[in-house]
């Protein structure tokens, strides 16, 4: 076990920091800034795309057909052009370059990329990712160089999804989770001790120039304040850190705080039941919480309150007149109106059920664990006792459609990507609602923007009448950076981010040493 550093001595290390040049030495040690150390709180379960890994588009060792742009377009990348879609908006028609090849020296072609999406398709492979392509019907190669996909109906967000990592056909002679992590991206993985750290090495070979930052090691650490306090011991070049953990490190000198924009929306879900199901439960929750009062406090300012599924990063989407205000005289009028009534413990009852309910959050994130406290502090007020229990993300899952979670999603690229999972009928937590299914698969069919702006705003207001959960706020996401390279581009992110995904890293094959 590492011993962690005692205040005093974090407090040196940082001086001592000051008291250097701009630049301070890496973690690696290395003099000519070839090698970078990342923390991350998160380790990959697997690295197959078709199993979860990259699903937002970035990753170091696979390319997908396209590629988020830093304003959160799409640009081609194993695609020689942008997807044409069909007159009818049933099929895509995608023409892929000719100079690409993967890491293990074989030629990149259509014949990979049919494999791919036809895996994704097949239900007895398990692809984790099939229910992100509802729509994606089939998958065909027409030539040489081209291939076409055909949807069930027209589905306006598919170009962001063709960021799916594209494997070698040769790879799915076996089960997906024995397949190995070979793709086009521009770094290949050279050695995995799972619990501890991942190296990478760059693809000498890559299509988009030989990356100048030669390996790069991710250490795995989910505690957020272990995290920090290795950050400043010196042992990484950069970390992902909460706003309050990252703010220590403003005056240290040849290291760089960042703070990223995000459609990372935090919100409690609200499972199906006798109390989380009720819904004067949930409209009450809805106005009893002070959301502007979490994001000062909690979040120092680094975030926004939001109370609908619909993230301020997609302002063309946003109803502004759909929502919550923080109300606690009319949380209590909705209760008592209900025969929710107060007993002498303060916690309401009817019918001889208590208005408790637990909420989940996982262990070791102290942005969650903040705002889980919030939440039950303003829920307690209104007289609904909030039970919280921090777990590993395998104890969470399997309770998702029982007890509450302290939820984290979101992408900037399309509102159809990060609402209609999470709220359509099917998803885990069991919230349905005709008219937001309605105002939803109305949106995603919708090819012309003016009209998809439409449905979303319906959507809102059919959510808003009836809520699923408590959207809580957008976090910024915040990060600890030394400044001995050249290349960082800001970029909004989604939920997911860190040293293998988006975040200051998700150029880094374009960095160059100082």
């Amino acid at each position: 076990m590492r011993s962690l550093l005692p205040p005093l001595v974090v407090v040196a290390l940082l001086a001592a920091a000051g008291c250097t040049g701009t630049t301070t030495p890496s973690a690696e040690g290395t003099a000519d800034g070839s090698a970078l150390v990342l923390a991350d709180p998160v380790e990959p379960t697997t690295l197959n795309p078709l199993l979860g890994y990259g699903r937002d588009g970035v990753s170091k060792l696979y390319d997908g057909l396209v590629e988020h742009r830093a304003d959160g377009s799409v640009r081609p990348r194993l695609a020689a052009d942008a997807p044409e879609p069909a007159a009818d908006g049933l099929s895509w028609t995608v023409e892929l370059r000719d100079d690409v090849r993967f890491t293990d020296g074989t030629a990149f072609g259509p014949e990979d990329v049919v494999a791919t999406y036809r895996a994704l398709l097949d239900p007895a492979s398990g692809a984790a990712e099939r229910d992100a392509y509802a729509e994606l019907t089939g998958v065909e190669q027409l030539d040489a160089r081209t291939v076409r996909f055909a949807l069930a109906k027209p589905w306006a967000a598919f170009p962001h999804v063709l960021v799916l990592g594209i494997l070698p056909s040769e790879s799915f002679g076996v089960p997906l989770r024995d397949v190995k992590p070979v793709g086009t991206g521009p770094y290949k993985l050279v050695e995995w001790h799972k619990g501890d750290r991942m190296v990478l090495e760059a693809n000498t070979a890559y299509f988009g120039g030989e990356p100048k930052i030669r390996k790069v090691t991710v250490v795995f650490v989910p505690d957020d304040n272990t995290r920090a306090q290795r950050m400043q011991a010196g042992e990484f070049d950069g970390a992902v850190l909460p706003p309050r953990l990252a703010a220590s490190f403003g005056s240290a000198n040849g290291l760089r705080v960042i703070t990223h924009r995000s459609a990372d929306l935090r919100a409690v879900t609200l499972p199906t039941g006798p109390v989380t199901g009720d819904p004067a439960i949930r409209a009450a929750l809805n106005h009893a919480v002070n959301r502007k009062g979490m994001v000062d406090s909690l979040l120092g300012g680094k975030g926004t309150p939001a109370s609908t599924p619909v993230p301020d990063t997609l302002p063309e989407f946003v109803d502004t007149g759909a929502g919550f205000d923080y109300e606690k005289p009319r949380a209590e009028q909705l209760l008592d109106q209900a025969g929710w009534v107060r007993g002498t413990d303060g916690v309401r009852v009817r019918d001889g059920v208590a208005a408790r309910f637990t909420l989940m959050y996982p262990i070791g994130d102290v942005v969650r664990a903040d705002l889980a406290t919030a939440f039950a502090a303003d829920a307690k007020a209104v007289g609904v006792d909030v039970q919280l229990a921090g777990l590993s993300w395998e104890a969470v899952t399997p309770r998702l459609g029982v007890d509450a979670l302290l939820h984290g999603g979101g992408t900037p690229f399309d509102p159809d990507l990060m609402t209609y999972r999470p709220l359509h009928t099917g998803n885990p937590w069991g919230y349905s609602n005709p008219q937001v299914d309605a105002a939803l698969d109305t949106a995603r069919s919708l090819l012309d923007p003016a009209q998809r702006a439409a449905a979303y705003k319906q959507f809102q207001r059919a959510y808003a009448a009836a809520p699923g959960m408590v959207v809580l706020a957008t976090v910024q996401h915040t990060y600890v950076v030394r400044e001995n390279w050249n290349g960082y581009e800001e970029v909004v992110d989604p939920h997911s981010h860190g040293a293998l995904s988006w975040g200051p890293w998700w150029n880094l094959e374009k960095w160059t040493p100082r």
